[in-house]
C-alpha cells in the first residue's frame, strides 16, 4: 500500500507541512502551515496500446528497470497536455518506433497498490516498419501461442492481453475493467 505522508515541504513556500485533514475534505493531506496550500497525491495515469497486425500482437522487451529484460506493451506515463489517446499513440512510437491507428478504448485497470490506472487502447499497426525504441531491447510481433507469458513483465498486461485474445476469439471486443491486487 502507498504511504500518503511522502510529502514533507510544500512545493509553494518551502515550509514543512502538517498532515490534517482539511475542513472541506474527508481524508488527511500535507497543509502548509505557513500559506494554507493543501498538496494533493493523486494515482498516476499509464497509457498505452494493444497493437495489432493481423493475427499478432507487438510487444516490447524492456530495457529499463522494472522488469527490465522482460516483455511489456507499449506504454508508460500520460504526460501533461495530453490526452489519454495522445499518450497512447506517443508511447507506442517512442517504445516500438510503431505507427498505430486506435480503435477504442480496450482496457481501464486499477492499481491501487501503487497509486496508478493503466488505460490501454486496441490498435491497428499501421504498417511492420517498427523498431526498437531506447526503452526497449527488441519489439517483435507474437501470435497467441508464442506469447511469453512466463516472461510478460506486469500483471495488467498479462490480464489485457489475456482479455484481447478471448475477446478476438469471441469475435467482439467491450471495454474492460479490473483491480488489479
Amino acid at each position: 500500500m502507498l504511504h500518503a505522508r511522502h510529502i514533507k515541504h510544500c512545493r509553494a513556500c518551502g515550509s514543512e507541512v502538517d498532515y490534517l485533514v482539511p475542513a472541506d475534505d474527508n481524508r488527511e493531506r500535507a497543509v502548509c502551515p505557513a500559506c494554507g496550500t493543501v498538496h494533493y497525491v493523486n494515482p498516476l495515469n499509464v497509457v498505452g496500446t494493444v497493437p495489432v497486425w493481423q493475427d499478432r500482437v507487438l510487444l516490447c522487451r524492456r530495457n529499463i528497470e522494472p522488469r527490465y529484460g522482460l516483455w511489456t506493451l507499449p506504454a508508460g506515463f500520460m504526460e501533461l497536455g495530453e490526452t489519454t489517446e495522445q499518450g497512447a499513440v506517443r508511447e507506442t512510437d517512442e517504445e516500438a518506433g510503431a505507427r498505430v491507428e486506435l480503435e477504442g478504448l480496450f482496457a481501464v485497470l486499477n492499481v491501487v497498490r501503487v497509486g496508478q490506472v493503466h488505460l490501454f487502447y486496441r490498435a491497428r499497426l499501421l504498417d511492420t516498419d517498427f523498431h526498437p525504441g531506447p526503452e526497449s531491447i527488441e519489439v517483435r510481433l507474437f501470435e497467441e501461442s508464442q506469447v511469453p507469458w512466463d516472461e510478460l513483465a506486469f500483471r495488467t498486461v498479462r490480464e489485457t492481453l489475456l482479455r484481447y485474445f478471448e475477446d478476438r476469439r469471441r469475435g467482439q471486443f467491450r471495454l474492460h475493467t479490473a483491480d488489479i491486487a
